[in-house]
């Protein structure tokens, strides 16, 4: 199996969604921290403009968003699955739920200013002030929650989870599946980044057992890597992954070869811009060139994301 490598950094929520599915799995991996604010060249010459953390490298392919890594991860290695045996389907929905409203209600509980203060316990008042723009920029245009509406729906949340798992070691069943990981990461920052606010889940013994079960699945066998290591072998691999033999799926009116950019639908829209290869039902396949990484194949998944043409 070739190297995976894994570009994240250690307080990122949805970097530790997937090292815990790595360490589900087995799997060996290599960790490249990347800065958590702008700027980022070295992700840049990989990603092409994607700045959200994380992403993975295999050779000359690099996948975009958690839930396409999660597809990633099940195609290198099947068993034990992130897909659900008999609910596929619901474990998706409850997954997309996660990642978004649930996320996005505990960010806005963790972030209140007595969180705030703990996750930047010690740093420089300047470092808070760049995160804070940071984030500022990545979500212009984005409503998000005041921490009063954000802690009522993160506790609303969090007694729907303690009903799931009334009856259940984890959300739909005795194994973990990707609606698991989805919904853990957030829940997991607020235990483990800003401590203070941890006393919410005192009122869910259900999902505070759940979480210990989850944490317990660990990170995996990691190594770590290095940023230059990792660019250097995209250029050197022989060629990006096969692609798809499949009829494109074309929603667009956007045929293959054309010049084309692709950004998330709302946090951070920075865009990548690149040939498309590859337009599947579920996923978008970018080829682009950079000077120091090569030829790079860029992969997105469609939900989430937005297709538009480009200017050559």
């Amino acid at each position: 199996m070739a190297d995976i490598i894994l570009h994240h950094y250690p307080a990122s929520p949805f970097s530790e969604k997937v090292r815990l599915m790595l360490g589900y799995k087995g799997l060996a991996w290599k960790s490249v921290i990347v800065p958590s604010i702008a700027p980022k060249p070295d992700v840049v010459a990989l990603t092409g403009g994607y700045r959200k953390t994380p992403f993975l490298q295999i050779g000359k392919d690099v996948y975009c968003d958690t839930a396409l890594i999660a597809q990633v991860l099940d195609d290198l290695q099947p068993t034990p699955a992130l897909r659900h045996a008999t609910q596929p389907d619901v474990a998706a929905v409850v997954a997309q739920w996660a990642d978004s409203s649930l996320f996005w209600a505990a960010m806005g509980y963790n972030f209140q200013p007595k969180g705030a203060a703990g996750f930047f316990d010690g740093a420089p008042p300047e470092v808070a002030a760049a995160f804070a723009q940071d984030r500022a920029a990545m979500s212009a245009g984005m409503t998000r929650l005041r921490p009063g509406d954000a802690t009522t729906a993160y506790r609303n949340y969090l007694q729907r989870l303690e009903g799931m798992l009334a009856n259940a070691a984890y959300l739909l069943g005795a194994q973990p599946c990707i609606a698991d990981f989805s919904a853990y990461h957030g829940l997991w920052f607020t235990r483990t980044c800003t401590p203070a606010l941890a006393g919410v889940f005192t009122a869910f013994p259900a999902v505070s057992a759940w979480m210990e079960r989850m944490a317990a699945i660990d990170h995996g066998r990691m190594e770590k890597f290095s940023a230059q290591q990792a660019i250097a072998l995209c250029a050197g691999a022989a060629s990006p992954a096969e692609l798809p033999t499949a009829v494109p799926v074309d929603d667009h009116g956007i045929p293959l070869g054309a010049l084309v950019s692709v950004s998330a639908e709302s946090f951070g829209q920075e865009p990548t811009v690149g040939e498309l290869v590859a337009a599947t039902a579920d996923r978008f396949t970018l080829r682009r060139t950079d000077e120091r990484a090569g030829l790079v194949h860029v992969h997105f998944p469609r939900i989430g994301f937005v297709l538009r043409k480009a200017e050559r």
